[in-house]
């Protein structure tokens, strides 16, 4: 066991606890945005990052394990100024159009945002705009994609399916189906687990809702 204090809290957890896990054990929750346990666990976002007493450079608390005696906090004022800063960074590069979202008010980054009182953004607003096949079931706005990995873990270690990669390099890099392939060459099932994992609104299902109005509204069905 190995014993720590979280936000002026002591607890005793287990040797290889990550710190996110122990802050939960010690009634805090840190904020996280790429985050999958088991799946997707590589700081990506740096969101969840944290002030350890004696090191200079915050942590990511998702791949970094307790030890014993850490003084850790999750709420100090360099952190808020990192995580602020962070997700005005992942903002800048992010179409955040909100009220024309479908993850509105479901969105792991709007809820960020707001609880970090972001109100505006200091940073150059450049996301990619890039077209997709509107009548394919599966959808992607690239404008909203914040490059997090998750669809391509829960893909690749859950599915097996391999259908999304990162590509290109630097600030052009991004996810798009792999293999340079499209949408419509790869193995696809539409299971939706990429769907449902992305924490914004960058993969969503077709919208068929005015198909659907024209069919009920139709006398000859």
């Amino acid at each position: 066991m190995v014993k720590l204090t979280i936000d002026n809290q002591q607890i005793e957890v287990k040797e290889g606890t990550k710190i996110i896990d122990a802050a939960v054990l010690a009634g805090v929750r840190i904020p996280r945005l790429c985050f999958l346990r088991d799946l997707n666990e590589i700081g990506a976002c740096r969101v969840c990052v944290v002030e350890v007493e004696g090191k200079e450079k915050l942590l990511t608390s998702c791949n970094n394990v307790v030890k014993e005696g850490m003084v850790i906090r999750t709420n100090s004022p360099k952190v808020r100024n990192a995580r602020r800063t962070n997700v005005e960074l992942i903002l800048s590069q992010h179409d955040f159009k909100c009220a024309t979202c479908v993850r509105s008010g479901n969105c792991s980054l709007q809820e960020i945002s707001n609880d970090l009182n972001v109100l505006n953004v200091n940073f150059d607003i450049d996301f990619e705009q890039r077209s997709w096949n509107p009548d394919f079931p599966l959808q992607k706005d690239f404008s909203k994609c914040i490059k997090c990995m998750r669809c391509i873990q829960v893909c690749d270690k859950i599915q097996s399916l391999n259908i999304w990669d990162i590509v290109n390099s630097g600030y052009r890099t991004t996810v798009d189906v792999s293999w340079n392939r499209n949408i419509e060459q790869a193995d696809c099932s539409l299971c939706g687990q990429c769907i449902t994992h992305c924490p914004v609104g960058a993969l969503m299902v077709r919208n068929d809702i005015d198909k659907v109005y024209k069919a009920l509204e139709d006398p000859e069905l």
